[in-house]
């Protein structure tokens, strides 16, 4: 039984994105061993994955905060020992940065990525043995399903996304909509009375809003949200797959440019994305279920215009964009 280990570490929306392609690889390769590295603060994300069979995690995050540590370099050579232990025949670093091809080339088999015209660190091609084109004007789900395909020669089918999570039994009785309102950049972020005003909207219409945060920032924000959306609700902060489980469920979620916002897609929860300095060509939510894009780079939707949306979509009655 062949081995392949897949370096795609992070970010959460990144890891979220490689899922379609974990899921050809099993439909074309059902008796391979898949093996995943990947951030640790996502280990408990792919594990959700039924096509996977072992996730390795990796801290290089937070090693590059203690790099002067005996501990940190203790953990790196323990890390790269595990790789070395794994009988892996083929590796494909789907990052394609200098970190991830650095994994790459500890771990055993004949390694794949992108060449020097696909990759956006250029030197990351150099460590790899077999280097493959794929176009940067694809959208980022595509290229990880393409270089996979790619470098385990089957070729891709025209059968939609599948992201291979397996939804969580329903609470038909618990009407919530999920606001993901922290992101990566403050550029990303919606002006904190749209969320409100939408959140009012969405109470007038039955729903729960629910307030996930991810650091202290966010938490300060979801108080003020709490503040003026009447019964609202605050999310614990808890690890990943459990958050999953409550995006899963969600009668709608709304977000901005962040990572969670691909997971709803995933589970093709009836979704609002907000875009205001990011191409959603690029990088927004591809899914079966229900989307609603607004916005794009340099503009600022107002939460009137994702009202509409949804009314005009039927988002909260079962319909579909």
């Amino acid at each position: 039984m062949a081995t392949i280990l897949v370096v795609k570490t992070s970010s959460l929306g990144d890891v979220v994105h490689q899922m379609p392609a974990m899921t050809e690889a099993r439909r074309n390769l059902p008796d391979a061993r898949l093996v995943w590295v990947v951030e640790e603060a996502f280990a408990p994300l792919a594990r959700l994955h039924p096509s996977v069979d072992e996730v390795v995690p990796v801290a290089t995050r937070r090693w590059r905060g203690n790099l002067f540590s005996p501990a940190t370099w203790d953990e790196v050579r323990a890390f790269k020992a595990k790789l070395r232990g794994i009988a892996s025949e083929t590796v494909v670093d789907t990052q394609g940065l200098i970190r991830s091809a650095l994994i790459s080339r500890a771990a055993n088999g004949r390694r794949h990525g992108y060449d020097s015209a696909s990759i956006r660190e250029k030197v990351a091609s150099l460590f790899y043995d077999v280097r493959h084109h794929v176009s940067r004007a694809m959208h980022a789900v595509m290229r990880n399903r393409a270089l996979m395909g790619l470098s385990l020669g089957y070729s891709l089918e025209d059968n939609g996304l599948d992201y291979g999570l397996v939804r969580p039994p329903v609470d038909a009785a618990a009407r919530y909509a999920v606001l993901l309102h922290g992101t990566s950049r403050a550029t990303k972020e919606w002006r904190e009375s749209e969320w409100i005003g939408l959140g009012k909207w969405l109470h007038q219409q039955g729903l729960e809003v629910v307030l996930p945060w991810g650091n202290e920032r966010e938490r300060l924000r979801c108080q003020r949200l709490a503040g003026g959306i009447p019964g609202s609700r605050i999310l614990e902060r808890q690890p990943l797959d459990v958050t999953a489980k409550v995006i899963a469920n969600a009668s709608l979620v709304v977000g901005v440019d962040t990572g969670l916002l691909h997971l709803a897609a995933a589970y093709s929860v009836p979704l609002v994305a907000i875009f205001l300095a990011t191409d959603p060509g690029l990088t927004g939510p591809l899914g079966s279920g229900p989307i609603i894009v607004l916005g794009g780079q340099g503009t600022s939707p107002a939460f009137a215009d994702a009202i509409r949306a949804v009314e005009e979509k039927g988002l909260l009655s079962g319909g579909e964009a």
